[in-house]
């Protein structure tokens, strides 16, 4: 990048017009936001949903991830970005050994085929609740969203299959530790990616938020 601008500088200076006459300055990246769970939810916009036209295939995934050069899908970048204990790589981007900790459940797991990569808000649910009106290359964004810690998540498949499409309303992880980081991890998506909820959604995370999810704070950066 340094190089690509000292390059365009040595081609507008015959022209005697400063690079910055030309150049289109960079989006500022957006700023994080940090607010408690009983406020943040507050911030989530209540709509009825709707499931119609959804397809699971209108969210492209999983992509080549974060490092085209790596060989490595989506997936592979996330269970490799959540080891407690870094697998083995081989060719293809294989995975072989290794350990996660899968919070929904408190499992440990050795095995990462027996581990899902759980979209925080599953993808029936982002379309139900806005990203139906999105175009495909933001969905694929939403689909593969590594720039947020809370978006995909490492766990066992056994949790990720009983959660399936379902909101907080309908189901939580097993393990009562998990509550609270979950609800603020769903928030923070929602809030991310401008999502909507309906109102059994807002008030069973209002139950958690008034109760034992008093200190629970939410961190998120809206998504570009």
């Amino acid at each position: 990048m340094v190089r690509g601008l000292a390059a365009l500088s040595l081609a507008l200076a015959p022209l005697g017009l400063p690079a910055s006459a030309h150049a289109t300055p960079a989006a500022p990246a957006a700023a994080a936001q940090t607010f408690p769970l009983s406020y943040a939810v507050g911030q989530i916009p209540v709509a009825d949903e709707s499931r119609a036209g959804y397809t699971r295939d209108k969210f492209k995934h999983w992509n080549s991830g974060l490092d085209v050069a790596d060989g490595c899908n989506t997936r592979a970048e996330v269970l490799l970005a959540e080891a407690a204990e870094a697998p083995a790589v081989a060719a293809g981007c294989k995975l072989s050994g290794g350990e996660w900790l899968s919070y929904y459940d408190e499992q440990e797991v050795t095995d990462p085929g027996k581990l899902d990569i759980d979209h925080m808000v599953p993808l029936a649910e982002a379309w139900d609740s806005g990203a139906s009106g999105w175009d495909a290359k933001r969905r694929e964004a939403y689909a593969n969203d590594q720039d947020a810690a809370a978006s995909l998540v490492a766990v066992t498949a056994r949790t990720n299959r009983q959660k399936a499409d379902q909101d907080p309303s309908k189901w939580m992880p097993p393990a009562p530790s998990a509550t609270c980081r979950y609800l603020a991890e769903w928030t923070a998506t929602k809030l991310r990616w401008g999502l909507a909820a309906d109102q059994a959604e807002i008030d069973a995370i209002n139950v958690y938020a008034g109760g034992p999810c008093q200190t629970t704070v939410v961190h998120y950066t809206t998504a570009p």
